[in-house]
């Protein structure tokens, strides 16, 4: 049957943009599929729940091929051919197969283990500078998890260290844009500085990952093209650091609110690998899923959802169904959490979760060794959050020690 509605998340929540949960929780106990109108304006369709999010991951009737088909300004302000959209992220099966092939040969899990001692050295500078001269507060996003993840994902790809802040513009705009105008401004600038830094790579190559895919060829003899070289780079270079600052703050965040489970991971660290898992369902960093477009009329969960409609996929909800985990609602570091979807399901399972994970392993036990005495420097339910529906975090963490 045709979806009523749509449902304003803002009038079934005003506060919903600092926390969605129980307006998710709301809808989910009506069914698994809504259409609502989100705090941006946009009419979407949600998929809820955590069987009904599994299944929509691998429903090949939910497309990411938005430049081939349907209407890219329906979800981004750039056009469809602009370079920094073609990569994996924003394909289907097979041309999705083929750029994850050539990508995942260079990004390998012996790569990712190989970075752990640097981690760890950019781990430990940034707190020394953070506690140096007697400091006793910090903000943690600006302080640690950002300048963390930007410096892992940057020497990873080899972008040089000038261009950082740079990228943290691009990044925000882009993932969470603060008008139409300034997203579409982030896209030209991206698309203006990643061919210089390829050309770069391609006359002096490094032993950096933007090199190896330069590079790289498949067994075939396949390599990737231009444009797919200039958006393989820009995704990389986003979800690579996006998604782990907000995993570390949203984290922190969790134990500061939660000091009965801070106090049992500081009194036994051979929990922080549960406890990272528990953070990634309870409150991790990714609130739903880029946009899918349904390619045909689609019945979900009794709900018709009509060809070129906007789907996402909700993660932040499939963390807390009580149909998958007892209490979810409840924050427990000693819970085996390991069976959310933080990370995405099915083809688009995010790459680079093993490197998110080896950085907040190395950045939560070392902060918590060193800061002992961590606690908020502020009311945590003023923190301000990302904008949007995508990325679920927090723009500062104020702490003392």
């Amino acid at each position: 049957m045709p979806a009523p509605g749509p449902t304003d998340l803002l009038q079934l929540s005003p506060d919903f943009a600092r926390d969605p949960h129980p307006a998710y929780a709301r809808l989910r106990a009506l069914g698994p599929v809504h259409h609502v109108r989100t705090p941006q304006g946009d009419h979407v369709y949600l998929v809820l729940g955590h069987e009904a999010c599994r299944a929509a991951f691998t429903d090949t009737r939910l497309s990411r091929d938005w430049r081939h088909a349907g209407d890219m300004r329906q979800i981004i302000n750039t056009a469809p051919d602009d370079p920094g959209l073609a990569h994996m992220s924003m394909s289907d099966p097979p041309d999705h197969t083929r750029l994850r092939r050539l990508v995942a040969a260079e990004f390998t899990p012996r790569r990712i283990q190989a970075l752990a001692p640097r981690v760890q050295q950019i781990t430990d500078t940034l707190i020394e500078n953070m506690t140096a001269a007697g400091n006793r507060s910090a903000d943690l996003v600006s302080a640690l998890a950002f300048p963390l993840a930007m410096t892992v994902i940057c020497e990873l790809l080899g972008v040089p260290e000038l261009d950082r802040d740079t990228f943290r513009r691009f990044s925000n705009e882009m993932m969470s844009p603060t008008s139409p105008q300034s997203q579409a401004d982030a896209y030209a600038e991206q698309a203006a500085y990643l061919p210089r830094l390829i050309d770069a790579k391609r006359a002096e190559p490094g032993p950096d990952l933007l090199s190896a895919l330069i590079h790289t060829a498949g067994e075939d003899g396949d390599r990737l093209s231009g444009d797919e070289l200039i958006g393989m780079c820009g995704l990389l270079l986003i979800a690579g650091h996006e998604t782990t600052v907000n995993l570390i703050a949203n984290g922190i965040r969790a134990l500061l609110n939660h000091p009965d489970q801070l106090a049992l991971l500081q009194a036994d660290m051979d929990l922080i690998d549960g406890a990272i898992e528990e953070m990634l369902r309870y409150d991790g960093p990714v609130e739903s899923s880029l946009e899918r477009r349904a390619v045909t009329d689609i019945e979900m969960g009794g709900v018709l959802i009509p060809a070129g409609s906007t789907v996402r996929i909700v993660l932040a909800d499939a963390g807390r169904d009580a149909a998958r985990f007892d209490a979810p609602d409840r924050f427990d570091i000693r819970r085996d959490a390991r069976a959310h979807i933080a990370f995405g399901h099915g083809p688009h399972y995010c790459l680079g979760a093993p490197l998110a994970r080896l950085e907040a392993r190395t950045a939560l036990r070392t902060l918590l060794e060193r800061c002992p005495h961590l606690t908020a420097d502020t009311d945590l339910t003023t923190l301000t959050p990302v904008p949007g529906m995508l990325i679920r975090g927090i723009r500062e963490l104020p702490v003392r020690w």
